[in-house]
């Protein structure tokens, strides 16, 4: 495995494997890796010959008063992850290299960034969305693979995809879960014991929400009023929102006709988490 620092190595080291007919596929994070990103880069190294994990924690991607500088970043524990599920390299670049200074060029999605986490946090995909591209352009890969946790930032990302006409594909991975069912997340570290238990009723509302899918319901503001009953039980948990959505446009919708993602997201003091399930019209859980 080749740890590159620079855009002109990672560049030269891809291009010769690309030159051997190797076809690329890329999994970019901000480190503090675990459960969820070790499956991201199993389902490349199905699909791929040579596997390249991305990691870079995105200035640009924190509010300013979020946890940028907190952020862990545990690199010789990421590396290891990274060797043992079969990453061929890994580019970890300073942040000057991807954020020079004098930069101020920045990619805007005009529309499904206006909704859910685009709310409390309206300058977050710009920042995801500049870096993407920027790593998209570096790495060059066929197949970029993300999880469907971040389900609205997957389907921002897909727009873009399409929107500027970029020859990749861009794969979704079902979340990685607990056994208690709370979605694996670098930022669950931040918790203590009891809010890690307050943090179950995010999948709580999740599955509740399922179930009345499932059982005929289809009056979406029923099904919201409950996800808020079960999520603020949960005393130490501030709500942020429990929408349901329209899973390709994420316009807010009335009654369930079709698929729909059903998200959550909270503040546990000031740490944040999302979930979300994407659902069919009879309850069965699909991929964004």
């Amino acid at each position: 495995m080749k740890i590159c620092k620079t855009i002109s190595e990672v560049r030269n080291t891809i291009d010769l494997l690309r030159k051997r007919g190797k076809n690329v596929g890329f999994v970019p994070t901000m480190g503090a890796l675990h459960e969820g990103h070790a499956a991201l880069i199993r389902a490349a190294r199905k699909e791929c010959k040579v596997v390249v994990v991305s990691i870079f924690v995105n200035p640009m991607q924190f509010g300013p008063t979020e946890d940028f500088a907190k952020y862990p970043r545990p690199f010789e524990a990421d590396c290891l992850l990274c060797e043992r599920e079969g990453a061929d390299v890994i580019f970890a670049p300073e942040g000057r290299e991807m954020c020079a200074p004098g930069n101020d060029t920045c990619v805007v999605q005009e529309r499904l960034t206006k909704v859910l986490c685009g709310k409390s946090r309206p300058d977050h995909f710009r920042g995801v969305l500049t870096i993407v591209l920027k790593l998209f352009n570096i790495i060059a890969p066929d197949t970029a693979y993300f999880g469907q946790k971040d389900a609205q930032q997957v389907l921002v990302i897909k727009r873009m995809v399409t929107d500027l006409n970029l020859p990749l594909k861009v794969a979704t991975i079902p979340t990685s879960r607990e056994p208690d069912g709370l979605a694996i997340s670098s930022r669950n570290s931040y918790l203590s014991l009891e809010q890690r238990k307050d943090a179950v009723c995010l999948y709580g509302a999740l599955c509740r929400a399922r179930d009345m899918v499932t059982a005929g319901g289809r009056d979406a503001e029923r099904i919201r009023a409950e996800m808020r009953r079960i999520i603020r039980s949960s005393r130490r948990v501030r709500l942020d929102y429990a929408e349901i959505v329209d899973a390709h446009t994420l316009d807010r919708i009335d009654r369930i006709t079709g698929d729909v993602l059903v998200a959550v997201a909270v503040y546990i003091r000031t740490t944040r988490l999302i979930d979300n399930v994407c659902l069919t019209i009879d309850g069965k859980e699909i991929l964004c």
